[in-house]
């Protein structure tokens, strides 16, 4: 049985949170709710106290409590922070670390998993400080379950409305009882830009920011995989995997990638590795500023075709190529697919909205020997689950002892 602490904020889907103790509770948990000031004008702390049969926290200034610190003695217990609903408030609180009220204190406080199941009017939802907030969230760790579409309490209709109490007790369950499928199999993965230098001062990069590599090294880890993560300049947090490996240029990608690629079962090159590189290397001191002029690119070393060459006909490591292009990418995908040898290319059009660089979320189009087959517009964690659940396929229809 595992301790849950349950974090209901003010909505009017505050209601559907008393279903989900209810569920959580019959799922074997013990629940524990704590409720923000404004939870408590949709429904009462009683309700709670009835159905937990715990009192209900609501204040850290309430008499005694701070005898035992008590945000820091439930955060120490907990197996799971689970918030439903999640307001943008409580959101851009726990994004900032911001803890002016019992529950931001006690997401500052615990070490357990949390997952947040958001719930607000759908400008909100689509506002870029909500969208921000949820990817520096999602970076971390935090994991989500997406709000559904519907007919919401302002009278809109559109994306917002709580997920079902049910949808929130499988994903409680999900996190509670993590999947060990890749146990004992070695996963790594790039992610982030490379820099190219021009002088001291300047360099050729690209707009990448690593959420889509940082939430498939995240996802791997979660299900039980050793995971070394070659991460190129990124102002984002790493997730905590079992080795973190930082580089700058294309060349010490290609470097560190070969170096660590053979005792891998799986390699997922989601990074942006620059393709040119100034053929003379980086100036030295900065270039002054006067008139045009002219320099050399060089092609820089494709890191992905020469695993493919490396690995040869052998089953191991699975090799998933990444491809962002500008239109449809699926053209593009299959000859890289066939020209680099490699198992899965992940496509990807950058022009259309959601769906490129620097953003939370990714339309993607998975490009097998098998077929194509394209994905709607995911969160870049949901994106990186189908792709693991994808090689997790692969993997079982190889033998580790293939090819090597």
């Amino acid at each position: 049985m595992a301790l849950v602490g349950l974090g209901v904020c003010g909505g009017i889907g505050a209601y559907k949170a008393v279903e989900v103790a209810r569920l959580l509770q019959k799922r074997g948990h013990d629940v524990r709710a704590v409720m923000t000031r404004t939870a408590r004008r949709f429904v009462g702390p009683l309700t709670f106290e009835a159905i937990t049969r715990h009192p209900v926290i609501t204040s850290q200034f309430v008499p005694g409590m701070n005898a035992d610190i008590e945000h820091i003695a439930l955060a120490s217990g907990l197996d799971l922070l689970l918030v439903a609903p999640a307001t943008a408030n409580v959101i851009g609180k726990f994004a900032n670390g911001i803890a002016d009220d019992f529950l931001s204190a006690l997401y500052l406080a615990v070490k357990a998993p949390v997952l947040l199941a958001p719930a607000m009017n759908t400008n909100m939802w689509e506002h870029d400080a909500v969208r921000a907030n949820v990817a520096r969230l999602e970076a971390r760790g935090v994991r989500f379950v997406d709000p559904g579409s519907g007919y919401l309490a302002c009278g809109w209709v559109g994306r917002g409305r709580l997920a079902e109490p049910e949808e929130i007790a499988e994903a409680a369950d999900a996190v509670l009882t993590p999947k060990t499928s890749l146990a004992g199999t070695r996963v790594l993965v790039t992610a982030g830009p490379t820099f190219e230098d021009l002088d001291a001062v300047r360099f050729i990069g690209n707009r990448s920011s690593g959420r889509m590599g940082f939430a498939v090294a995240a996802e791997a880890h979660a299900r039980g995989a050793h995971v070394t993560l070659i991460a190129g300049p990124t102002a984002l947090e790493p997730p905590a995997v079992g080795e973190i490996v930082r580089v700058r240029s294309a060349a010490e990608m290609h470097a560190a990638v070969m170096d660590r690629a053979a005792g891998a079962d799986v390699v997922v090159m989601a990074a942006a590795v620059a393709d040119y590189t100034p053929a003379d290397g980086a100036a030295a001191g900065k270039i002054e500023k006067g008139s045009a002029f002219t320099m050399t690119l060089a092609r820089t070393v494709d890191v992905l075709a020469d695993l493919g060459t490396r690995r040869g006909e052998g089953a191991r490591p699975v090799l998933v190529g990444f491809a962002a292009q500008a239109g449809d990418p699926v053209p593009a995908a299959r000859r890289k697919l066939a020209a680099k040898h490699v198992d899965m290319i992940v496509a990807n059009d950058v022009t259309r909205a959601g769906s490129g660089f620097d953003v939370a979320t990714n339309q993607v189009t998975l490009v097998t020997d098998d077929g194509v087959e394209p994905w709607p517009l995911l969160s870049k964690v949901d994106v990186a689950r189908r792709l693991l659940d994808r090689v997790e396929r692969r993997l079982a229809a190889e033998p580790a002892s293939a090819g090597r």
